[in-house]
């Protein structure tokens, strides 16, 4: 099937077709190029039934243009309608090869079937004849042979002949139908000599109705005028009816059409498109388009917009009774003829449009004149919103603010007829792709009807329900995120001008600026108002802080009484705990009235009460609605006034504890402004600092005299201990000396004891009667730790313990050792003392020691304590005591690191051994020395003693 007629030789058909591609190119006749192309078919294959045949576009039919058949009688030049679900069409439409292996009993190409069977004809294929992506033809061919297949070399000569056919056949096509096309400069160009000369518009329009049904010779052609009031169009002029007046007792002619009949047909227009229906054809929507027709009563149109300035006045239109294909010239001469409607249409009311242009400009200069008046910024509103009215004729001027809590629009100032009722509820936050639409947008978005309308979907409910049916919206802050906008609302649907839209747009911006400078001189009051405030408050605390003011609390009255000034809250209140305590006290400070009452002699525990949590666990302020709060809370906090509730704990640092929490309460529909709050949060920050300071005055003067009491206490103890031992010695001076020998010695050592009992009790009562005296003496270190390790004795035996000294030298015998103690191991004789001595206030650094060794022994038990003596340099002696014992960690933390002590905390430093420590740490500063404490990897705890070296010097 589809073999070459006899088997050549490739060259010879390589010549064949050079051939036959080269009399295709050079041949302008579409009958020389079709017989061409079928003889060297005829010639090269082998095929019965061969058919060409041309594409009419417009009227969707194939031509046919000649062949070969073995009957005679077939008529290869008929003219073939293409009918949906044939062969022929698929093949034009879908401009693919398509093969039938049995013409015969193909009912798809019915022509060539009763063909095929008179023919004997079996096996075809048809193939489109195409350039680039338009179909221009196609070809058929029969074979005797059932089936279709060609092979590759015979189809790839084939592919190539029809392709330089459709090529030729494209350029005499396109060479014919350039000078079948009418001109459409000339008459343009008269068109536009001829409106020059004429007076009015209605004559301009008469004028181009007639060019336009000259050139294009329509059934009817017609100008339609738009009315932005009632959006509808009306027939202004017409072919049939010259002139056609809204006023017209025609009625039928000049029916007016609604935008809501013409729908896509009007939305097309006003983007400038021009909108074509013909013969099968059309550049809208198929549903639309019978609507369309049906409405207007025609079979075909072609309308072109009349626009000026963006906006849509009307629309030219050339209509048929009968199915049409509008050709590219038509299309063409009707976008110009309309065109030039543009240029005279604005002519008609051009004293008007000055005339508005200056009203615009008053409108405009007047809300400007506001911004830098003294005006109220309600009257500036009430003036612009009457003329912004007037102007746009609209029926609700709104100013919407974004409310960034309730996440909509609230309606801040609104006017509209005193026969509508004003507006009481929040629109809804912006969709994310309307927030886009206002922040790109330049001038104000046009909402013509908004029942139909998708922008602003989620206002739609709320509006309609109001009787609004269009608007007009912009922002009032160029390229900024639409936080506040204006609105104009009309109760019917309508559109406005770009002009109206730009003029709003405008008026929108010197709002925002005017809303601006009124926003910056309120926060400018306020910050004043609130630098008063703090100031008075300031000075009160001080005077509280420092005077001598009657009452308890006064302090902190004084400071809530100031917070609540600020915040301008009818409640605010202190939740006040000392370290340690569990239980809340309530101060009261500010009540303004029952509806803001708290119960406060309830019983508030502060890890249990969750308001006080949330407070301890913010580093700022929290704030939060009374519908938060947990039930309990509620109990006391029972005001039926209270919408929204601040609270603050009195936090200083991280290192000391918060005693108190603040506590303020308003109405719920009170806002407090940021300014107010980052103040309180100041103030309140400060009265935590204050009340503190104040707690540890009165600390430390608790204390200062206490101290001074027992000061006084142990002098005059003192005084009674040396005026007894003065007066034991006077009596046994008087006695005289014993005669026994043993007695008299140890009556003797007495006697010294005494001597230097009441020397040192004088030392104390002189030099030390209100403050340290620092004495400077020198001590071998050794004589130090006898004397110290004596001292402890009973304990070591009582805690079961063992030390070791070492750095000393050689260790003394046991029978030397004080009391034949077997406790003590490591410190050397008198004979082998080390040569190492201290010097300083010997008596208060053995003080120091010895408290060491003290809490040493107590926290450890069963175990080994050992003392580390050795040389740092020439100045300073190391001597380190490690136990085994466990001491608390915070105190650890808090010795070594030297952190600072929280003195109003309740913690181990009110209290000994923490509080023993840190004086022997502040005592060894004083002494020139040292004193560390720190942990070793085993668990030992290790005291750290750092003492001046005496002399080296005899």
């Amino acid at each position: 099937m589809g073999q070459p007629q006899k088997p050549i030789a490739a060259e010879q058909q390589i010549l064949s077709l050079g051939r036959v591609l080269q009399s295709l190119r050079e041949e302008d006749n579409v009958d020389v190029l079709i017989e061409t192309t079928i003889s060297y078919l005829q010639e090269q294959f082998d095929y019965k039934l061969i058919w060409i045949a041309l594409y009419d576009r417009l009227n969707h039919v194939l031509l046919g243009k000649g062949g070969i058949t073995p009957a005679r009688d077939t008529n290869l030049h008929k003219r073939v309608i293409l009918n949906s679900g044939d062969l022929l069409e698929q093949v034009v439409i879908e401009q693919r090869p398509l093969g039938v292996a049995d013409l015969r009993v193909e009912i798809r190409a019915a022509e060539w079937q009763k063909v095929a069977e008179k023919c004997h004809i079996q096996g075809t294929i048809f193939l489109p004849i195409r350039y680039k992506d338009r179909c221009l033809g196609l070809l058929l061919m029969g074979s005797e042979r059932w089936g279709y297949l060609v092979p590759g070399e015979a189809k790839a000569r084939l592919m190539m002949v029809l392709g330089e056919l459709g090529a030729m056949l494209y350029q005499h096509e396109m060479a014919l139908q350039q000078k079948q096309n009418k001109r459409i400069d000339e008459p343009l160009l008269g068109l536009l000599e001829n409106l020059r000369t004429l007076n009015n518009l209605d004559q301009r329009l008469e004028a181009v109705v007639q060019e336009t049904h000259k050139f294009v010779s329509p059934n009817r052609t017609n100008i339609y005028w738009f009315e932005r009031e009632g959006r509808y169009f009306w027939c202004r002029m017409s072919s049939q009816l010259v002139k056609i007046n809204r006023d017209s007792s025609n009625l039928q002619a000049a029916a007016g059409m609604t935008v809501q009949e013409l729908s896509d047909f009007y939305y097309a227009l006003s983007v400038n498109q021009i909108v074509s229906i013909g013969d099968a054809r059309s550049s809208l929507k198929s549903h639309f388009t019978a609507k369309l027709l049906e409405r207007l009563r025609v079979r075909s149109l072609l309308a072109a917009p009349i626009m000026w300035q963006k906006d849509l006045l009307g629309f030219l239109t050339i209509e048929s009774n009968e199915p049409r294909i509008w050709t590219e010239t038509d299309k063409n001469f009707v976008q110009g003829a309309a065109g030039l409607i543009s240029l005279v249409a604005p002519t008609e009311g051009m004293e008007n449009t000055i005339k508005q242009i200056q009203e615009d400009a008053q409108l405009t200069s007047v809300v400007a004149q506001n911004v830098y008046s003294e005006y109220d910024l309600h009257d500036t509103l009430h003036i612009c919103a009457k003329k912004v009215l007037a102007r746009l004729g609209g029926s609700r001027f709104l100013l919407l603010e974004y409310d960034h809590e309730q996440k909509n629009y609230q309606i801040t100032y609104q006017s509209q007829p005193h026969n509508r009722r004003a507006l009481i509820f929040a629109l809804a936050g912006l969709k994310e792709l309307d927030g886009q639409l206002l922040e790109r947008s330049t001038q104000a978005i046009e909402i013509e009807n908004l029942d139909e309308d998708l922008r602003f979907f989620n206002w739609r409910s709320p509006l309609l329900e109001n009787g609004v049916r269009s608007l007009l919206i912009c922002k009032c802050a160029p390229g900024s995120t639409p936080t506040t906008l204006l609105v104009v609302t009309h109760e019917t649907h309508r559109c406005w001008t770009t002009l109206e839209r730009e003029l709003l747009s405008t008026v929108g911006q010197q709002i925002g600026v005017m809303l601006h400078q009124s926003q910056l001189h309120i926060h400018s009051q306020q910050q004043q108002k609130i630098f008063q405030t703090f100031e008075q408050c300031l000075h009160s605390l001080t005077q509280a802080q420092h005077g001598n003011q009657a009452g308890e609390k006064y302090l902190e009255r004084t400071a809530l009484e100031q917070i609540a000034a600020i915040m301008n809250c009818p409640l605010a209140v202190l939740l006040s705990w000392s370290p340690g305590e569990s239980w809340v006290e309530v101060i009261p400070g500010v009540t303004a009235n029952s509806q803001f009452g708290i119960v406060t002699d309830t019983s508030i525990h502060v890890k249990a009460e969750a308001l006080i949590q949330w407070a301890l666990a913010q580093e700022g302020y929290l704030t939060l609605k009374v519908d938060d709060l947990p039930f309990e809370t509620r109990k006391w906090l029972n005001g039926p006034g209270i919408g929204q509730i601040f609270v603050m704990a009195l936090h200083t640092t991280a290192d000391y504890q918060p005693t108190g929490v603040v506590l303020l309460a308003d109405h719920h529909k009170h806002r407090w402004s940021e300014q107010s709050l980052n103040a309180t949060a100041t103030l309140i920050s400060q009265l935590a600092w204050w009340r503190r300071q104040k707690q540890i005055n009165q600390l430390l003067e608790s204390t200062t005299e206490e101290l001074r009491q027992l000061n006084w206490y142990k002098n005059r103890r003192l005084e009674e201990m040396q005026r007894t031992a003065a007066l034991s010695l006077s009596q046994i001076h008087s006695l005289g000396i014993p005669t026994n020998e043993l007695t008299q010695m140890r009556y003797q050592l007495l006697l010294r004891q005494l001597d230097q009992t009441t020397t040192s009790m004088n030392g104390l009562l002189k030099l030390e009667q209100w403050q340290l005296h620092i004495s400077w003496e020198t001590m071998p270190i050794a004589s130090l730790l006898k004397r110290s390790l004596e001292r402890v004795e009973n304990l070591l035996k009582q805690q079961k313990l063992w030390i070791g000294v070492h750095g000393l030298g050689q260790p003394i015998d046991d029978e030397e050792s004080p009391k034949n103690s077997a406790l003590i191991r490591g410190v050397p004789s008198s004979s082998t003392q080390s040569a190492m001595a201290i010097a300083g206030d010997i008596v208060k650094i053995e003080l120091v020691l010895h408290e060491l060794l003290v809490a040493a022994c107590l926290r450890s038990y069963r175990s080994r304590i050992d003392i580390w003596c050795r040389r740092l340099d020439e100045r300073l002696l190391e001597l380190s005591i490690t136990d085994n014992g466990a001491i608390e960690p915070q105190l650890m933390a808090t010795l070594h690191h030297n952190t600072p002590k929280d003195v109003l905390a309740s913690s181990s430093f009110s209290q000994p051994p923490g509080l023993h420590l840190v004086i022997c740490q502040n005592l060894m500063q004083q002494l020139g020395g040292e004193l560390h404490f720190y942990e070793l990897p085993d668990n030992r705890v290790v005291s750290r003693l750092l003492l001046p070296l005496a002399s080296s010097n005899p």
